[in-house]
């Protein structure tokens, strides 16, 4: 009688764990490399400040800071999420950004997504109350130091940059950036 499927598995998985571990280790390797390389211009210390036209999730409009914004959540890290409406994998973590901003200030930053009443209108169709900060030109996105979308990032309680990632990050690595910046 010959062993089972799970019975070969298991043999196989008992030889060479330490090929698979190897493994899992330099794939680990390359996604810190990758995000570190991508990552690299995100500037040390304190995030800069910058004006931009803040659409507020019932869709109105105001100018605002981001220090004046941090303002209105004394006492606690803030997230700022870079997306366009043209990017896919932004679309891709829209869902985790709104969980992720029911429980913490999340500012969302729109780059390079047409003029305010553009952005609205696609905050709408696709039902994100965030409120989101335009970026017509991508300068707050290089002032942040990010390259591409998506981009996430906390500012912590004192107003340093801290957590910076580019391109999907899940739920649990929002939420375990915006916990640690508050820890620390």
């Amino acid at each position: 009688m010959s062993p089972s499927i799970g019975s070969r598995l298991r043999n196989h998985w008992r030889a060479q764990w330490k090929s698979h571990l190897g493994t899992l280790v330099l794939v680990v390797l390359v996604f810190v490399g990758v995000q570190a390389w991508q990552t690299r211009e995100v500037p040390s210390g304190s995030a800069p400040d910058f004006a931009f036209t803040l659409i507020l999730p019932d869709g109105s409009q105001r100018s605002s800071t981001l220090n004046a914004w941090r303002a209105e959540h004394p006492g606690q890290p803030v997230a700022l999420h870079v997306w366009a409406e043209w990017c896919p994998i932004c679309r891709a973590e829209e869902h985790s950004v709104t969980r992720v901003s029911r429980d913490w200030p999340v500012l969302t930053v729109a780059m390079q997504s047409g003029p305010p009443d553009a952005v609205a209108r696609v905050l709408a169709k696709r039902q994100l109350s965030w409120a989101t900060a335009l970026d017509t030109r991508g300068e707050i996105a290089r002032a942040l130091g990010f390259r591409a979308v998506p981009a996430f990032v906390v500012v912590d309680d004192r107003g340093r940059l801290r957590g910076a990632s580019v391109g999907y990050t899940s739920e649990i690595g929002m939420r375990l950036r915006l916990w640690w910046a508050k820890l620390v």
